[in-house]
């Protein structure tokens, strides 16, 4: 089947912007398992956006008001940039990811979607919070050449090595939680849609 026979297939009322060509056509690749493989790249493009928000606040709230000085001002931080993040993939996931699961209230699904991602922040939070400094530690002397790239004359400080090993816990973090998030939103929270 050529590209061209292949999007055409594809059901009319997916292709609801650009986007969804291509994810449509890598998708279709996956005969029988297209629909779940669709979803699952619309599921990391909007997680990956939630990252962005996520960590760039993070990054903002570490350089102004809640500096990594204490472990209470590291899970504030990655706290409050999960739950931007959250807001951001519920609204997106239901619209986007799962258009089709409309079943079920909206009160409903976010409930299920809260259940789901706090478990999901307290698995990232408890890591965060006991590996930021060990990973910083770790980080800085492997990291400080690029740096040094952009920070020429750059001192490593414990500040520094804590907001590196904040980042370093908090993307490793991220790509655990998003799994456990993918399939146990679409097995429970949209469980409706075939």
């Amino acid at each position: 089947m050529n590209q061209t026979n292949t999007l055409k297939a594809a059901d009319k009322s997916t292709m609801r912007n650009p986007l969804d060509i291509p994810i449509v056509f890598i998708a279709n690749r996956f005969g029988p398992r297209s629909k779940e493989v669709e979803r699952f790249i619309k599921f990391a493009i909007v997680g990956a956006i939630g990252a962005i928000i996520d960590f760039g606040l993070v990054f903002i709230l570490q350089a102004t008001i809640l500096p990594p000085a204490n472990d209470l001002s590291v899970v504030l931080a990655v706290s409050a940039g999960f739950i931007a993040a959250v807001l951001s993939n519920f609204t997106w996931n239901r619209l986007w990811t799962y258009p089709d699961s409309r079943s079920r209230s909206i009160r409903r699904q976010l409930a299920q979607f809260a259940i789901i991602n706090f478990i999901g922040w307290a698995i990232r939070t408890l890591w965060v919070k006991f590996v930021y400094l060990p990973l910083g530690a770790f980080f800085m002397p492997i990291l400080l050449p690029e740096i040094r790239i952009f920070r020429p004359g750059y001192i490593p400080t414990e500040h520094g090595e804590a907001k590196l090993g904040t980042m370093i816990a908090l993307l490793i973090g991220v790509v655990v939680v998003m799994v456990w998030n993918f399939f146990a939103n679409r097995y429970w929270t949209y469980s409706d849609v075939n």
